[in-house]
């Protein structure tokens, strides 16, 4: 019964793209060129091997950072999984995009999903004629009652839940769920599901995702049509031993001992995160390597087919993950484990590979950034609030970004607009600024000279109380630029 609504799915997706209407690009162009997202959960920054800083094995990332730009400064500029997708599809900020928090049963009284009226990439490469599909981890609707009877709705809160056709944001061929952490038996909704007719597969997520990935590049190949896909694998997300066996193997001789006491922001931490690390790094950077492998698949079919060289292929994390660092289980904070992400981008001939360790980009500049490299500056939506810094991924050095955002955003009002609780903050290439305030109060403030404190462990924003006000006003101004609501608490 699975496998045959994955391949009614799949067969409903392909008739899309052969019935399309007239006068639609034929093919993706050199000025119009085909876009491939792989999007994993949870992957910190620099758990990359050609990175050299952790000992996980990501061969076919490796070679791929051989074809791209490497931006090692990418950042998420709220670090959590939910407002991170929403920023990353509409360019707009959580008080506009309406994923102020993660998408859960006690956030959805305040309305927290991803607002349907918004325009965000997919919806602009839809409107232009591409074929577009979205596979994997989704998690911007708001779980309402019934819940969807399914082991992530079964504690004191629900997380997953269904995407009605209305609200995918131009996607037509959908194999998704909102979130669900079972990885070796993911739940599925396809494109013509109801909500209750989910299904499970018996197959380890992202390598079923891979799969359907490869099927669709096999399918669309012959109809000519631009494609835009995004594959959003959960792993390395929590519920890490929930990884094959053959990736768990690479790791049964890691020094997990040694590797943490290298980690002084780990050392410094309780016991108990202390144990939460050794107990869970192994399988950790297992997920890392089966989704590695995945990820090598999917690159392989589309060199294959003859794609490769004329689509932008983009991996990328929605936040790191502090597994115990600095006293901190996930993200959701101002440290360089949960907010630097890995950024690879690659475009045939038309990027020069290289490691861009300069370029201040954060996770929610994709939006435009990614329409400007694809030939439709013109038609980035107007309620984009970020960046396009598609001329420096091209090599331009002018103009620069000083800082990136850093966001927590806490209590709010019914209007889901008021925040008077939360963290705002910004990054520089050398510096880490943050403010933690309660009831419009500022609480704590926070600066780090990451050049000379790698791990953030001296605050030093009382010693140089100008460096701080330097930093505080930068924040101003880019809270200002985009009509933060809680500015009023600087």
């Amino acid at each position: 019964m699975e496998n045959t609504k994955i391949n009614r799915s799949l067969l409903f997706g392909c008739m899309g793209l052969l019935f399309a209407p007239s006068g639609l690009m034929e093919a993706a162009s050199e000025e119009h060129p085909n876009l491939l997202v792989v999007m994993a959960d949870q992957f910190r920054g620099d758990a990359l091997g050609f990175r050299g800083k952790e000992a996980v094995k990501t061969p076919n990332l490796d070679q791929f950072a051989q074809e791209a730009v490497v931006l090692t400064q990418a950042v998420s500029g709220y670090p959590v999984s939910s407002p991170a997708r929403g920023m990353f599809l509409s360019g707009a900020y959580p008080h506009e995009n309406g994923v102020l928090t993660n998408c859960q049963s006690e956030s959805a009284h305040q309305g927290v999903e991803l607002r349907q009226d918004l325009t965000c990439w997919s919806d602009v490469l839809a409107q232009a004629g591409y074929a577009t599909a979205y596979i994997g981890k989704w998690h911007l609707d708001k779980p309402y009652t019934p819940y969807v009877d399914c082991s992530n709705n079964k504690g004191e809160m629900a997380w997953n839940e269904w995407c009605p056709l209305e609200r995918r944001h131009g996607f037509d061929y959908w194999v998704a769920y909102g979130t669900y952490d079972r990885h070796l038996r993911p739940l599925y909704w396809n494109k013509d599901s109801k909500r209750d007719e989910f299904y499970y597969v018996d197959q380890w997520g992202p390598e079923h995702e891979a799969d359907l990935a490869i099927q669709y590049l096999d399918s669309i190949r012959s109809t000519g049509k631009p494609f835009a896909m995004m594959v959003s694998m959960n792993p390395p997300h929590t519920g890490y031993e929930q990884v094959p066996d053959r990736y768990k193997q690479e790791y049964t001789t890691l020094n997990v001992d040694s590797i943490a006491n290298s980690l002084p922001s780990l050392m410094q931490s309780d016991e108990k995160y202390i144990q939460l690390f050794k107990r869970s790094v192994a399988n950790y950077y297992a997920c890392i390597t089966g989704v590695d492998e995945q990820f090598g698949r999917i690159i392989q079919a589309l060199k294959k087919n003859g794609q490769y060289d004329n689509t932008i292929v983009v991996f990328v994390s929605d936040h790191g993950d502090s597994m115990g660092m600095h006293n901190n289980i996930g993200k959701n904070i101002f440290y360089e484990e949960a907010m630097r992400v890995p950024f690879l981008i690659s475009y045939g001939k038309q990027l020069t590979p290289r490691i861009d360790q300069d370029l201040l980009i954060s996770l929610e500049d994709f939006c435009p950034t990614v329409l400007s490299l694809m030939g439709f500056q013109q038609e980035i939506p107007a309620t984009v609030q970020t960046r396009d810094l598609s001329e420096q991924i091209r090599g331009n050095r002018e103009k620069m970004p000083s800082s990136q955002l850093y966001m927590f955003y806490g209590a709010v009002n019914e209007t889901g607009k008021n925040l008077t609780t939360g963290a705002r903050g910004v990054r520089t290439l050398q510096y880490t600024y943050a403010i933690r305030y309660k009831d419009g109060v500022i609480t704590e403030e926070h600066l780090y000279d990451r050049k000379t404190d790698p791990f953030q462990l001296n605050n030093i924003a009382g010693k140089h109380p100008e460096l701080a006000k330097q930093l505080r006003t930068e924040l101003k101004q880019r809270m200002e630029a985009v009509h933060d609501p809680a500015l009023s608490v600087l």
